[in-house]
C-alpha cells in the first residue's frame, strides 16, 4: 500500500490550431479585475519602471514572487541586467501614477524626473507614497509568451499606509483604457 506509481505523460508539440488566438478567452480576461503594480529596476546608471498586471506569489516558505514584464517594454531591457526588482502596490486612487508608468515609454522620457523616489535594493527606484516589496532576482524565465518572468526572493518591503489598513488595490478594470506606451 502507498507505493509509488509511475505515470507516463506524453507531451506533444503544439500544432497551429492550438496556437490560434482564442476570442472567448480574450473576452473573459477583459472582464477580470486583477491587481496592477509598478515595477522598477536599475542596472548601473539606468533606471526603469513600468505598469505590470502579471505579479503573483509562488511560494510561502520560502516566500517567492513571479513578476512578468513585457519584452517590448523599455523596462525589460534594464530588468535583464538588474539584480533586484521593486514591486509597488497601487491603490485605487493611484491612477495618475499608473498612467505615468503605463502610457509613457522610458525610451523617450525619464519617468523618474517627475516623481519622488529614493534608491532601494539593488539600486532600483522606490517610489514615495506607495507600499512596496523587493527582492533579488533568483531566476529569469524566457518562455512565458510575450513576457519574461522574474522569480524574486522577497527580502525588503515598505509601507506608505498603516499596516493594519487593508490595501484597496488598483485593478485592471480601472486602467484598461490606458494607451500602452509599448503595445504588444
Amino acid at each position: 500500500m502507498g507505493g509509488h506509481v509511475d505515470v507516463a505523460v506524453q507531451r506533444r508539440p503544439l500544432s497551429p490550431p492550438d496556437l490560434a488566438h482564442d476570442d472567448e478567452f480574450a473576452r473573459l480576461v477583459e472582464r477580470l479585475d486583477y491587481p496592477m503594480f509598478v515595477v522598477t529596476a536599475a542596472a548601473g546608471a539606468d533606471h526603469a519602471g513600468c505598469l505590470v498586471g502579471f505579479v503573483t506569489q509562488t511560494g510561502i516558505d520560502p516566500p517567492r514572487v513571479l513578476v512578468c514584464i513585457s519584452r517590448t517594454n523599455a523596462t525589460a531591457e534594464v530588468a535583464r541586467r538588474a539584480t533586484h526588482l521593486v514591486v509597488h502596490v497601487l491603490r485605487r486612487h493611484d491612477t495618475d501614477i499608473a498612467s505615468h508608468f503605463g502610457e509613457v515609454t522610458g525610451r523617450e522620457v525619464d519617468k523618474f524626473a517627475s516623481v519622488r523616489w529614493r534608491e532601494g535594493p539593488g539600486g532600483a527606484p522606490v517610489l514615495d507614497g506607495l507600499d512596496w516589496f523587493a527582492g533579488p532576482i533568483l531566476d529569469r524565465i524566457e518562455s512565458l509568451g510575450d513576457h519574461t518572468g522574474y522569480l524574486l526572493a522577497t527580502g525588503s518591503s515598505g509601507h506608505a499606509v498603516a499596516e493594519h489598513v487593508a490595501v484597496d488595490q488598483l485593478g485592471y478594470q480601472q486602467v484598461r483604457d490606458l494607451h500602452a506606451a509599448n503595445p504588444p
